[in-house]
């Protein structure tokens, strides 16, 4: 059976709906403020577990839940967007998230903070239909560098989320900043309601063609999974470090608060401004050689930060400084450069590819909070950050493995 749209059905966007600066600004604040809620609680872990009553490795699972929720709501809830309008999503899971967030502001207890930390996950994906809404509206010269604005600020949501969340914990206190999360995600809905246009659906797959499609995608495509594992690897580093950071600094010899571990965003928001660099090197040498490259700076900077405890407290913090720029560099250079090879697969099923893409990535992280905080506990850091370099060892090599090309040559590439 033909599923392919209609031309039609392919302008979405009435003529008249041009993508103006406004609008742009706003796709990419709503990119960036709703993924931001992920990353909130990881610098305020320090002192929400006390002031909660839990403990350091019980408040881990906070970051961890919101990294499933997110996974699960990649892989259940993006592929929507191609079915239904987009705006309508979009509207609905800004006051998702917002009610979610409220809720974990008034939490009682762990557990339902533990709750409002999976559905602020769930409803977070809001930045995955935001992307693709982008892309559709943009005229195709200029898709791009609308694109690139939007992913701008998706990129610096992450990483600011933590400078902003430790600055307003440490002198409100973390219930605060959920509330301040909040608000941030109803004024986002509030001017997508006004401003955005209807999306007009693009197949007519129902809901379970739509997950059945992703399985035969990844059967498919090798370049898909290999995509997928390798990111998903880089992941499991990058959230065991920010996940663990804050109880770190928090205990000896260091005794900093949550404003601290927060400022560490400021030295990882130099992974947003590699992007564009990514992307025109991917273009000029290939995305297999940014790829490995990204991996390989990854890999480097989570070794030499093995070896801050040889070190005087001083030196330890300018030395994870100068690793957390390395390894964000690296992580989103190999982001970008897997978003090309992914989305060069199938242009007709990009959001689909995309889904998997990320809901690999995003699984990673999850596992990579789980396992920080473990090994934290029990090991302490030199623990997670060997747990972090193997894992970008692994990607590594995954990206730099023969493949077999058609012809029985084989090479280092995807």
């Amino acid at each position: 059976m033909n599923t392919s749209p209609h031309p039609a059905q392919l302008r979405v966007v009435a003529a008249a709906a041009l993508l103006k600066p406004s609008l742009v600004l706003l796709l990419a604040g709503g990119a960036g403020a709703s993924v931001a809620a992920l990353y909130y609680s990881q610098p305020m872990l320090g002192i929400l577990g006390p002031d909660i009553g839990s403990s350091a490795r019980a408040v881990g699972l906070i970051p961890t839940l919101t990294q499933v929720g997110y996974a699960l709501g990649i892989f259940f809830l993006a592929p929507l967007g191609d079915r239904f309008d987009r705006r309508l999503i979009i509207l609905l899971k800004a006051a998702l998230l917002c009610a979610a967030l409220l809720l974990a502001a008034a939490s009682p207890s762990l557990s339902v903070l533990l709750v409002a930390s999976l559905v602020i996950g769930l409803a977070a994906t809001m930045a995955q239909d935001i992307v693709p809404a982008a892309a559709t509206m943009a005229p195709e010269v200029h898709r791009g560098k609308v694109v690139g604005t939007v992913m701008t600020g998706l990129l610096l949501g992450i990483l600011l989320s933590r400078v902003v969340s430790g600055f307003v914990a440490e002198h409100w206190g973390w219930r605060a900043m959920f509330v301040l999360a909040a608000a941030s995600i109803a004024l986002v809905g509030a001017c997508a309601w006004r401003m955005l246009p209807a999306f007009r659906p693009t197949t007519q797959l129902g809901y379970g063609a739509l997950l059945r499609s992703l399985a035969s995608l990844w059967h498919r495509h090798g370049a898909l999974r290999r995509a997928t594992w390798a990111q998903g690897l880089l992941s499991v580093g990058f959230s065991a470090f920010w996940s663990t950071l804050a109880v770190m600094l928090h205990g000896e010899p260091f005794h900093l608060g949550a404003a601290a571990a927060g400022a560490f965003g400021l030295a990882g928001a130099a992974g947003a401004l590699v992007a564009p660099m990514a992307g025109r090197l991917a273009d000029r040498r290939g995305p297999e050689l940014v790829a490995r490259l990204g991996a390989a700076l990854v890999v480097l900077s989570f070794a030499a930060m093995a070896f801050a405890g040889l070190l005087q407290p001083g030196a330890q913090l300018w030395l994870l400084v100068a690793g957390a720029v390395g390894f964000d560099l690296g992580i989103q250079a190999a982001l970008i450069a897997h978003q090309t090879i992914v989305y060069g697969i199938d242009p007709g099923a990009r959001s689909r590819l995309n889904a998997v893409l990320f809901t690999g990535m995003f699984i990673g992280m999850a596992v990579g909070s789980a396992l920080g905080a473990l090994l934290l506990a029990k090991w302490r850091w030199i623990a997670v950050t060997a747990l972090s370099a193997l894992a970008a060892t692994a990607a590594l090599a995954l990206r730099c493995w023969p493949q077999a090309k058609p012809g029985g040559l084989a090479t280092c590439s995807t």
